[in-house]
């Protein structure tokens, strides 16, 4: 019989407190478990394998980011849209960067009908604010892979450190948007 109170949302949340806690330790069944206070074989019940765990760890962090980018550029248009989809993503990975990280993996075949469903909505957002650059609809998926390459690599690198010269990296981001979006337009 389940613990009470421990359901597979419950397993998940302790997971996403986890990766939270300690962005460095891996993330495992026993760990999980330990922090649930039951034995690992427990959670099975809620959670079929590490890569179901997984999988809705990248729901909630996929739903996070397409939530802000929903929220930032929702009542904007044009660059102003997205600036505030670009701030809204960096945003939400330096705020929860193991989570960030954690949802980044393309769902595959595998994945959970949820995390699919997350991970489209998130891309139709994006598209919906690259339309407004003017990109031909035979060119969205470029210019959404366009987008989140430029912005992951510079969350990515900015999280890690890897951002030691003096310059002001705010103004660094702003100006990486504002090149993205002047590329956008030559998409054809």
């Amino acid at each position: 019989m389940p613990r009470a109170g421990l359901s597979r949302d419950a397993v998940i949340a302790l997971a996403v407190e986890l990766l939270e806690e300690d962005p460095v330790a891996p993330l495992t069944l026993a760990r999980v478990a330990a922090r649930a206070g039951v034995a690992v074989p427990s959670l099975y019940k809620h959670v079929s394998s590490l890569d179901a765990l997984r999988d809705g760890v990248a729901v909630v962090g996929v739903t996070r980011i397409a939530d802000a980018v929903e929220v930032a550029a929702g009542e904007a248009s044009g660059f102003a849209a997205f600036t505030g989809a670009g701030r809204a993503i960096r945003r939400e990975a330096l705020a929860h960067p193991a989570l960030y990280l954690a949802s980044q993996p393309a769902p595959g075949r595998d994945a959970s009908p949820e995390l699919l469903a997350a991970a489209g909505r998130t891309v139709e957002l994006l598209a919906g604010v690259v339309r407004q650059a003017g990109v031909p609809a035979s060119r969205e998926i470029d210019a959404v892979r366009i987008v989140r390459a430029a912005v992951h690599g510079f969350v990515v690198l900015e999280a890690s450190g890897g951002f030691g010269l003096p310059d002001d990296v705010d103004a660094s981001f702003e100006r990486l948007l504002a090149t993205v979006w002047a590329g956008l337009g030559t998409l054809s």
